[in-house]
């Protein structure tokens, strides 16, 4: 009965982006806005239907969900771009690029700033998501969420070093 409930919101949230979803031109590993956003899209689907079984949600409840975390995807969208400029240019840096190295603390501090803010959103969205949920279920989605979290972070990291930087 769970796998079916599961396939159920999957295919609820996956068949319209599917619908939508062309074919990337630009190659693999591209900074292609499109895609960017539809993994962005996919990632949210991910933590819909994991916050859906995890809480015993309805499909009301779910796309409840759904849009609040948009809402909160889309301040944190330029915040995320700044930590990505910044690391960019601190990286260049780190490699000796003279244009670079002029730019190392102000970089920093951007990308430290953009981090407390971020932090800051997370809080808030935590906050949105729990209003109107009972204790046992603000803890499960305040695990969830933390080990989501926790898995960008990894995921992040494990894939920077498979590349050598």
């Amino acid at each position: 009965m769970k796998t079916m409930k599961r396939m159920t919101w999957a295919l609820v949230f996956a068949l319209p982006m599917m619908a939508l979803a062309q074919p990337d031109a630009k190659g693999p590993g591209a900074r292609d806005p499109d895609r960017m956003a539809k993994a962005e899209q996919r990632q949210r689907l991910r933590q819909v239907l994991e916050l859906a079984d995890t809480l015993e949600l309805d499909s009301a409840q779910a796309l409840k969900m759904d849009e609040t975390l948009r809402r909160f995807d889309e301040r944190r969208r330029p915040l995320r771009e700044q930590v990505r400029e910044s690391a960019r240019t601190l990286h260049l840096a780190s490699r000796g690029d003279s244009a670079a190295l002029g730019q190392v603390d102000a970089a920093a501090q951007k990308v430290f700033d953009a981090r407390a803010q971020i932090a800051a959103l997370e809080r808030e969205m935590y906050q949105a998501l729990a209003k109107d949920l009972p204790p046992q279920k603000r803890a499960r989605l305040a695990v969830v969420l933390a080990r989501s979290e926790g898995a960008k972070w990894f995921k992040g990291k494990e894939a920077k070093g498979a590349r050598g930087d």
